[in-house]
């Protein structure tokens, strides 16, 4: 298969991660599958060659790269079958610390997560009463002398139980105290090494994919001031760049899941014998793993039109969004085509791709979901009443 534009993008970084993932191949993800187990062995990996530091400048161990760069890791991530999802906001939430972070804060912290020996991989923003509305969140910091107390709940906070640290967005000002809605929002960096048991509990929720989702419960626990990321009630728009980075990085794993299952599709059916010849040659095959493939290039593009603008210091919210929806509608279309070509052999566990089916769904959902995507382009670009 020819090289797309995309694909032919750091070519040496890329290969990097494909010889490590050939070190975790689909039995072991199987086996952490069947166990719901994190795959600590796969991160720690990750981690040590320094493959979730590319964002992190050369100054504080990290590689200084842009966000092109690590969007091309998870994508070959995904791609070779494995799954990012165990690791990649230590990407994203990196932002934030980067952007607004004090320099007291960013020598303290980052020098160890780019060793390795600190995980930054929890971000705490949904609640269950406010979903996407972040600025109806109710979990609140109350300043305290030289601490904030916290008290509150969070759910679907992913790796909580497997992160060190954790950017978490809280109220500092009640909403109806506030000019604007998103006044009165502040960002906290927790070390959950102490908050556990200290005021912090977990509670791990069961899900349809292996995904280490919990929910998060706060009674009264003690984040010291110097914690606070820039200025107090000032956070809604330092987590946009976050939010932005998550979008396109997650845009990039389901370009990669979308390579995943064409590259699967196409092998299938060119060494797969019905009637007397290979399927592939029956157009009712041929059809849709074309149009997966077209699908997927054109998402790809828009991937690396949204990571440049990132990288060249805007905010591509529009971009990032339209990004996201895009490759996830291209992973979802490849993994439905998938499981189609293979047939019963799609539903087998060994194959390997009922269990990525089920991963690339969730961007249907998450980080944020198809229709508020589109309520953003009508409203935003369009100028269409908002319905909400």
């Amino acid at each position: 298969m020819d090289m797309t534009a995309n694909e032919a993008s750091f070519p040496d970084l890329r290969e990097g991660v494909r010889r490590l993932c050939a070190q975790f191949p689909g039995s072991y993800w199987q086996e952490l599958d069947r166990d719901r187990r994190y795959p600590s062995e796969f991160v720690s990996t990750l981690a040590s060659e320094g493959w979730l530091s590319v964002l992190i400048p050369e100054e504080f161990g990290g590689s200084g790269l842009g966000l092109s760069a690590a969007a091309a890791v998870l994508e070959e991530v995904h791609r070779s079958g494995c799954n990012g999802g165990a690791a990649h906001a230590q990407m994203y939430t990196m932002g934030t610390l980067l952007r607004h972070g004090s320099p007291g804060q960013k020598a303290k912290y980052l020098p160890s997560i780019a060793s390795g020996d600190l995980r930054l991989q929890a971000f705490g923003v949904t609640e269950p009463t406010s979903g996407t509305d972040t600025t109806r969140i109710r979990t609140f910091a109350r300043r305290d002398g030289d601490h904030y107390l916290v008290n509150g709940q969070k759910i679907w906070i992913s790796r909580a139980e497997h992160s060190d640290l954790m950017v978490l967005l809280v109220r500092t000002t009640p909403r109806e105290e506030c000019a604007k809605p998103s006044d009165g929002i502040s960002v906290l960096l927790v070390d959950m090494r102490e908050a556990v048991g200290n005021g912090l509990t977990i509670r791990p929720i069961r899900t349809m994919l292996n995904h280490a989702t919990t929910e998060l419960f706060f009674d009264d626990l003690k984040v010291p001031a110097e914690n606070l990321i820039g200025e107090e009630g000032k956070g809604f728009r330092y987590i946009l760049s976050g939010m932005n980075a998550e979008r396109i990085l997650i845009a990039a794993e389901c370009i990669g899941d979308a390579r995943f299952f064409i590259d699967r599709a196409s092998a299938y059916a060119k060494e797969r014998s019905v009637f007397g010849r290979p399927i592939g040659q029956n157009q009712g095959i041929q059809f849709p793993i074309a149009r997966a493939y077209v699908q997927m290039t054109a998402a790809a593009k828009m991937v690396d039109h949204a990571a440049l603008l990132y990288d060249t210091g805007q905010q591509p919210g529009t971009e990032a969004n339209m990004a996201k929806m895009l490759a996830s509608e291209a992973s979802w279309f490849a993994a439905d085509m998938c499981v189609q070509t293979h047939g019963g052999f799609g539903f087998a566990e060994e194959y390997d791709i009922e269990r990525k089916f089920r991963e690339t769904r969730l961007y249907q959902v998450a980080p944020i979901s198809t229709n508020l995507i589109l309520s953003h382009v009508a409203t935003h670009v369009l100028g269409l009443p908002k319905s909400f």
